[in-house]
């Protein structure tokens, strides 16, 4: 896998990533980005088994591949480069060389298929939203979700789309 791509085009990407990234490692896999790169995409996913996130920006890809790298280290290299830069990956065995300038950063990887794979959902509909109208309906029902309740259904949060109408239902057994 060899891809290039510019500073800032990774970085947006892999801090929204960053996130849902297992802190406490249960499986080893879990603190690792999966990367991906195919045709001119690179793809970016993070997960903590709950929560997965997956992230696609353009990227100049002269060898396809995908490879597992440790997401917070990878996010404080590309963050401590100066703006502006081209960054270049290669995977060479199991290490990926991260290089921009005369700055050169390898990282341990582990193999894509030790990735968590999740079941891919069939999209029935697409509905857009306005962020505030989104902020507003979680704000109005979050309080009311359980957290870290065994009955692991009562820690989300229920979208209903019917007729033209979303609504959002939260419980935690109480309210």
């Amino acid at each position: 896998m060899k891809f290039s791509i510019q500073r800032e085009t990774l970085l947006q990407p892999i801090t929204q990533v960053v996130g849902v990234v297992e802190r406490r490692q249960t499986l080893p896999v879990l603190a690792n980005f999966l990367i991906s790169a195919q045709g001119n995409r690179l793809s970016v996913t993070g997960t903590d088994m709950e929560v997965e996130l997956i992230t696609s920006v353009e990227a100049d890809v002269q060898q396809e591949g995908e490879i597992t790298v440790p997401a917070r280290k990878l996010v404080d290299i590309v963050r401590m480069l100066p703006e502006g830069v081209n960054i270049t990956a290669v995977l060479e065995g199991d290490k990926l060389t991260v290089s921009s300038g005369r700055g050169r950063y390898t990282l341990a990887t582990l193999p894509a298929g030790e990735f968590p794979a999740t079941d891919q959902v069939e999209t029935l509909e697409i509905i857009k939203i306005q962020e505030d109208i989104l902020k507003n309906l979680l704000d109005k029902t979050s309080f009311a979700m359980a957290n870290q309740d065994v009955r692991y259904y009562l820690n989300g949060l229920l979208f209903d789309f019917h007729s033209g109408q979303l609504s959002t239902v939260a419980t935690d057994g109480h309210r």
